[in-house]
């Protein structure tokens, strides 16, 4: 089973242990972000395949990817499929279409030409490196963790096999940092809650995690859960987010780790930035909410629960 598949199914049993007015209340908020072209936006700008990517995978992790707005979503995201999408939206948009197949039956690719995989394969190898990984743009000079995973999970969504594995195995453990985290970039001068993530769910996928790694890796996240019980982005940011927050969350429950965080202090501080009007901010300040934050909400409560 395909990571993200497996990951979002985990996060959905999760999901339904959580009470039933605080699962509402977000699925209503979500509900009410769809876009008249059956997309979703960000804070600003129109509906595009990265929104609503994290939409659709909040809606299926509560149970609620209904038919209606699943093909709505799906006729948006057909409609993006021979655009001049960056690499970014092109893999947002398979994981989108993977989601809404598997919450709801539609086939975003039915419509697309029968060489789209492959055409998309061949774009992806095009952002590929000399030190083996993938860069997050065309004129990049070097390869990034998180574009590294990000490419290897759409590969495996799409079913076709990366070229020279060996390679990216090789980048991924060459930004392992001697304090346990990986770093984004090859000149990166301090590891990171989110590029370890990667790095970890990276070479899990690619069935490359060793256990000193995991130790090493338990060890560095475990350092970055703050007083409020949130994660920190890396050690010289003094203020936890709530996307480190569940990206440390699902690495610490990908490596059997969970139980070891502060369970009861990370659930107070997402419910913390939680909205009462539904959705969730990204960190004490932020003065909104999102649905990608919305998502990371739900998905760490999920793992907590």
């Amino acid at each position: 089973m395909a990571y993200l598949t497996d990951l979002t199914l985990r996060l959905a049993l999760g999901t339904a242990t959580l009470p039933p007015e605080l699962r509402s209340r977000h699925l209503q908020y979500l509900l009410a972000q769809q876009r008249p072209d059956g997309g979703f936006g960000g804070r600003e700008g129109g509906s595009d395949p990265y929104y609503t990517g994290f939409a659709l995978r909040a809606l299926m992790v509560l149970g609620e990817l209904q038919q209606e707005p699943a093909e709505r979503a799906a006729r948006f995201l057909a409609s993006r499929l021979t655009g001049r999408e960056g690499i970014v939206d092109l893999i947002s948009l398979v994981f989108a279409a993977a989601v809404v197949e598997l919450g709801a039956g539609v086939d975003v690719l039915r419509e697309a030409p029968s060489d789209w995989p492959q055409n998309l394969a061949k774009l992806l190898e095009t952002y590929r490196r000399d030190d083996g990984g993938y860069a997050k743009s065309p004129d990049g000079r070097a390869g990034s963790t998180y574009q590294t995973f990000l490419t290897i999970l759409c590969y495996e969504l799409l079913e076709i096999e990366p070229a020279e594995v060996d390679r990216a195995i090789a980048f991924l453990r060459e930004r392992e940092h001697p304090d346990g985290g990986f770093l984004e970039i090859r000149v990166g001068k301090r590891p990171g809650v989110n590029p370890t993530a990667a790095a970890i769910g990276a070479l899990k996928t690619l069935g490359a995690l060793q256990p000193p790694t995991i130790e090493r890796t338990v060890e560095f996240l475990l350092d970055q859960q703050s007083d409020d019980g949130g994660f920190t982005a890396n050690t010289r940011i003094p203020l936890a987010d709530l996307l480190s927050t569940c990206t440390a969350t699902i690495t610490l429950a990908d490596l059997g780790a969970r139980d070891a965080m502060d369970v009861e202090a990370a659930r107070k501080y997402v419910l913390s930035m939680e909205r009462p009007s539904g959705g969730f901010a990204g960190f004490l300040m932020d003065p909104a909410q999102d649905v990608e934050y919305t998502f990371y909400g739900l998905a760490t409560l999920a793992l907590l629960a």
